[in-house]
């Protein structure tokens, strides 16, 4: 059964969704809609297809079976709650909303309707962190101690940040956990599991913007190990796209450490030896290792034949929780404990 699949959203990153879908076997991307009928028609022109700039019509007229939502976040309830009225299941773009307790309202909306609701969180699924896991699954690393990320993506820095390619982060009073350490608490708990605790210290570098853009933030697993996230996003790292990883990661288990480097390579160092480059294949297509079209093929997989599905959104509100530890950490210079 073919699949038919209309976007609601046509901004910088929603490129990445309509490539993906319009690859992916199975699947028949039929419309394109945005606000922006400029937006709108590029998109749609670039895949031969019908734009419109009220999604209401779009779904009269395409009839999709799948609507992939890529907008903002302020825009997420009412897109949600009225193709959840329709009948239909939704992709929704993170952050899934503006505040945690919006969020639930989206997740309600979906769950009042009946209707299937999952999260595009896709960077658990890039192939270094895919791999990761199967190696924790496997027990290369022995007992886990620990995961540490420096995020460098190097792309904050003066008047003009942002301005190029995603201009709404220089509004977003929240920025840099809501937006970008936010996929890192949902990555942290795919390889090490639930997050019951943390220690947060925010800033904002870049006075051209509204929100923080630099921290550190202190991660207590259930299974005792430990997390740290040590962001800004003004200084960059070693790679030649230093947006394919956005910086370095260590994993580290008793019996070694597993490193990421700025350029998805993978590198393992046992316990009492030297590094070695670790090999596993991915691709260089789309958005950072392809994670859109994994991401995508895996919700495809679990509507066409019944697969497992990662990224419900009612299972996403945790990390929404945890974000909302985070943030409160900081402001009220202490660590939370998350139930």
């Amino acid at each position: 059964m073919t699949l038919r699949v209309a976007v609601i959203g046509a901004g910088y990153f929603a490129q990445f969704h309509h490539a993906a879908w319009d690859r992916l076997p199975g699947v028949e991307l039929v419309a394109i809609a945005d606000r922006d009928a400029e937006k709108a028609g590029a998109a749609a022109t670039a895949h031969g297809l019908p734009a419109f700039t009220d999604y209401r019509a779009m779904l009269d007229v395409a009839a999709p079976d799948l609507v992939d939502i890529a907008t903002p976040p302020a825009s997420h309830l009412e897109l949600v709650t009225a193709v959840a009225a329709r009948g239909l299941p939704a992709i929704c773009q993170k952050p899934l909303a503006p505040r945690y307790v919006e969020a639930v309202a989206v997740v309600e909306a979906a769950e009042r309707a009946g209707s299937l609701l999952v999260v595009h969180e896709n960077f658990r699924f890039q192939p270094w962190y895919r791999e990761m896991h199967r190696l924790i699954a496997a027990g290369q690393l022995g007992d886990l101690h620990g995961v540490a990320f420096r995020l460098r993506p190097g792309d904050g820095q003066g008047a003009g940040a942002y301005l190029d390619r995603q201009p709404y982060f220089q509004q977003m009073e929240r920025f840099l956990v809501h937006e970008t350490a936010i996929h890192f608490i949902d990555t942290f708990r795919y390889l090490l599991g639930e997050v019951v605790g943390v220690m947060a210290r925010l800033r904002r570098l870049n006075p051209h913007i509204a929100g923080e853009d630099a921290g550190l933030i202190v991660f207590d697993f259930a299974a005792g190990q430990t997390g740290l996230f040590d962001g800004n996003r003004l200084n960059d790292h070693v790679a030649d796209n230093t947006r394919l990883t956005m910086g370095e990661m260590w994993l580290e288990g008793s019996a070694g450490v597993l490193r990421l480097d700025g350029g998805g390579r993978l590198w393992w160092k046992p316990h009492g030896g030297p590094e070695v480059g670790h090999a596993y294949a991915w691709s260089e297509d789309g958005f950072a290792g392809d994670s859109v079209y994994a991401l995508q093929a895996h919700i495809l997989a679990h509507l066409q034949h019944g697969g497992p599905l990662e990224n419900r959104a009612r299972d996403y509100l945790r990390n929404l929780e945890i974000e909302d530890a985070v943030y409160r950490s900081a402001r009220e210079n202490r660590y939370v404990e998350i139930v």
